[in-house]
């Protein structure tokens, strides 16, 4: 069985690593160079660098921070935000992003998917799908959670690893911030639904929450943020007490 894995987050806006809850009320969360290179010492599995107003405001992800993380970092690396075509792509890539990960662009353009993949192999291509329970269904949004669509999250996943992607990042918009928990039900109806590595995000506050949704679900990974920012729960403590549990986790 592969072991799980354990995924910091960091969201970007203007250079910097910030943090909201549900999205919204966005605070500032340190230099994310250091933060990067933070978790190198304390043993994250991989890191998720989202320029998160890339799509919103039309421009490009900043291929020399991307740089500049990887240069003081040995972990896989996946970049997102504003990636629209194979170029973007090509660019965060040669910069030092071990994967790209897409979200608006990957919705209007399932193309785009296939593209990279071809180029680069199915294994650099994240589709980040970000969902909200409607009272009724999990639903995708896009343009940074801002635009309702009429696909369930777990329809858009199984049409995604059919357009080649290797890999899906699933945010929970209803648990993104909260400390409350991973959405499970949507965690695990997704990750039952393809053959491709699911990571968990949105909700993350305990140790606890980490160890539930590796049991109740069939995600590969989980992600959090601004628990790990802030220092609430250090890497290596959260895999000593999942190992403690029998989770099987990179040590």
């Amino acid at each position: 069985m592969l072991k799980k894995r354990i995924i910091p987050c960091l969201d970007i806006r203007e250079g910097r690593t910030v943090k909201g809850v549900n999205f919204v009320d966005i605070r500032d969360a340190g230099d994310p160079v250091e933060l990067a290179k933070k978790y190198v010492e304390q043993r994250a599995d991989e890191l998720v660098f989202l320029d998160i107003t890339a799509t919103i405001e039309k421009r490009k992800t900043f291929a020399e921070l991307v740089g500049k993380i990887a240069a003081e970092i040995n972990l896989p690396f996946t970049v997102g935000g504003g990636i629209s075509t194979i170029d973007d792509a090509a660019l965060l890539i040669s910069a030092g992003a071990d994967k790209v990960s897409i979200n608006t662009s990957a919705f209007k353009n399932p193309g785009l998917i296939t593209d990279i993949a071809r180029r680069f192999g199915s294994q650099c291509v994240v589709v980040a799908i970000d969902t909200r329970f409607t009272g009724s269904d999990w639903m995708v949004y896009i343009d940074a959670g801002n635009t309702l669509t009429p696909l369930k999250a777990v329809d858009w996943a199984k049409w995604a690893e059919r357009q080649g992607a290797g890999e899906i990042l699933l945010t929970s918009m209803n648990a993104d911030g909260t400390k409350a928990g991973f959405s499970i039900e949507v965690t695990r109806e997704v990750s039952s639904s393809v053959n491709i590595p699911v990571i968990a995000s949105g909700g993350a506050g305990t140790m606890e929450h980490f160890r539930e949704v590796f049991v109740k679900t069939g995600c590969s990974a989980a992600l959090a943020a601004s628990i790990f920012h802030y220092g609430e729960i250090p890497i290596p403590e959260l895999k000593e007490y999942l190992s403690g549990k029998g989770i099987n986790v990179r040590r």
